[in-house]
């Protein structure tokens, strides 16, 4: 499945009505809400004793993933382009792979 087919059907469980205020909003806390969770189940096994509960965590990143699509229906944005946008920042930030000299360096 590519990212793009993935906010297509994605979106097909969205409820209908919502304007794209609306759906950036429910994006916005969405995302916070599913992070936090991820967040926990992490917490839990580091801090807790839990053992460590891949499929919860799975389970979340596909959470988390949904409200990523929700938020880029908002913004009328393909997934695909803001995964693109990501990828050739990283490039450009650490064009040589990930440096702590570089990070350490960088302005933006």
């Amino acid at each position: 499945m590519n990212a793009d087919n993935y906010q297509e059907l994605a979106m097909r469980t969205l409820a209908a009505g919502l304007t794209p205020r609306e759906r950036l909003t429910n994006a916005a806390l969405g995302l916070s809400g599913e992070a936090g969770e991820f967040a926990d189940t992490v917490k839990k096994h580091l801090f807790h004793g839990h053992p460590l509960n891949r499929e919860e965590l799975l389970k979340e990143l596909g959470d988390i993933l949904w409200y990523a699509a929700l938020a880029c229906d908002a913004l009328d944005v393909r997934l695909s382009t803001v995964m693109a946008a990501n990828i050739e920042k990283l490039r450009r930030r650490y064009p040589e792979g990930f440096s702590s000299e570089r990070s350490q360096q960088r302005s933006e």
